[in-house]
């Protein structure tokens, strides 16, 4: 028996080493083929990405390709990337109601492109318009500005309900709608602001010279290099701060309880403004419908600057954000207060926050495996809010009309939840049912 199988794995073994070889059998002789090496070019605009999302149909997204189509309206659920950002070496953004505008790095006059609704030459006239449907510019294409310089450049965007605002090293250029004053020239009643040609120059604030610009729904707003606010066009809620209701196209100094101060930043994207200034503390006035500036009783409308003094106990305040109906902000722990009407992130049986409340910090991914994860920089659209951390990571939440929280659906979003995105967020610019993000690509 034994013997039986000593043979049976003797002839086995055998068989196997006239087909496979052996330890004696010679090496082959065929040799491998070396696979090929792809290099992949690294241009100067590679440290640049602009990603959109939400309502397509407006133009707004700079692309009407990759769209999803529900009840026949076209929209971008998730980020998608926008080549225009690379090419044209996009370095700002700003997105108004239904049209996005985007500051290139160039070395001719076209410094500005815009797409989108174009009904009151919000994003200018341009020549190349005739090719397009109606008011609709569904593709970046050049804002022509009256610039004397061809080394020119963009120093900030701002854009409201119709209107734009353009900061350059020339100064402050506006388009659009003026039926306010919002563009800082006199109201010219019945004025047609389609296919116009108008660009208005503000060359200073009253010799003061401009920093920044911020845009409501129709008013304006301008921050001096020292620190003055200074604010033009609809006044009906007191936005303009002007201490009346009026409108006003002539840029005017907000006094109030911002005298004396030095301001570094404002924020309003409809009819209530916050500014913030250099020594943390909040000042707010305009639209209060919805308790967005405490501690004003039954006032609805505020036509001064006052100051938010139930922010005085959140620590230092280190950024501000104001919605359609809530407001927030950020300290310098990295910690998120929000106030006011909406989804404001405490889950759905919270709508309305009377004073200040803390977002749970491990909302944003704060946690003790990662405890240098901090909250970094603070936005809001009409109806929906975003945060950005210092890894560069984005979190939103609130409506989604449209896909506009980049979620990949169109679901009402009652807490933070992080975006899906291929590259470090810089800039998040929030229109009313779209979203245009300012990136780098994760080093």
């Amino acid at each position: 028996m034994f013997n039986s199988i000593k043979n049976c794995a003797k002839f086995v073994i055998q068989r196997n080493s006239k087909r496979f070889g052996n330890k004696k059998s010679k090496p082959s002789k065929k040799k491998l083929k070396t696979l090929p090496v792809f290099q992949y070019p690294v241009s100067e605009e590679s440290d640049r990405r602009v990603y959109v999302w939400g309502l397509a149909e407006h133009g707004a997204l700079g692309t009407i390709d990759r769209v999803q189509t529900v009840d026949h309206v076209a929209y971008i659920a998730k980020p998608s990337r926008l080549t225009f950002g690379e090419t044209y070496k996009v370095v700002d953004i700003a997105c108004g109601y239904g049209f996005t505008s985007f500051a290139v790095r160039s070395n001719d006059n076209n410094i500005v492109y815009g797409s989108g609704i174009n009904t009151d030459s919000q994003i200018g006239y341009h020549s190349s318009d005739k090719r397009y449907k109606g008011d609709i510019i569904t593709a970046p294409r050049p804002v022509e500005l009256p610039l004397k310089e061809s080394t020119s450049q963009v120093v900030a965007l701002a854009a409201g309900r119709a209107h734009l605002l353009v900061l350059t090293t020339e100064g402050l250029f506006t388009l659009g709608n003026n039926g306010y004053g919002q563009c800082g020239r006199p109201i010219i009643d019945n004025e047609d602001y389609k296919k116009n040609t108008i660009v208005h120059h503000i060359p200073d604030a009253k010799g003061n010279q401009i920093a920044n610009v911020f845009a409501g729904q129709d008013h304006s707003i301008l921050l001096t290099e020292n620190g003055e606010v200074y604010t033009f066009g609809w006044g009906a809620d007191g936005q303009t701060g002007l201490a009346h209701y009026q409108n006003e196209y002539r840029p005017s100094l907000v006094k109030g309880d911002l005298a004396g101060q030095r301001i570094v930043k404002v924020a309003c994207i409809a009819d209530c403004v916050l500014a913030l200034s250099d020594k943390g503390k909040v000042f707010g006035w305009g639209n209060s419908e919805y308790g967005q500036i405490p501690g004003i009783g039954d006032n609805q409308q505020v036509n001064i600057a006052t100051e938010i003094k139930a922010c005085n106990d959140l620590g230092r305040i280190t950024d501000i954000a104001s919605g359609g109906s809530f407001c927030m902000v950020l300290n310098d722990a990295g910690e998120v207060f929000v106030w006011g009407y909406g989804i404001l992130g405490f889950g759905p049986e919270v709508r309305k926050a009377m004073k200040p409340m803390k977002i749970p910090s491990t909302l944003f991914g704060v946690n003790e495996y990662d405890p240098t994860v901090r909250v970094a920089k603070i936005y809001c659209g009409i109806s929906h809010l975003a945060i950005v951390t210092n890894k560069g990571d984005l979190y939103m939440w609130g409506r989604n009309k449209f896909g506009c929280l980049g979620l990949g659906h169109y679901r009402d979003q009652f807490f933070p939840l992080k975006v899906s995105i291929g590259a470090e967020v810089k800039k998040v610019s929030c229109g009313v049912d779209h979203t245009v993000t300012l990136c780098k690509p994760f080093v």
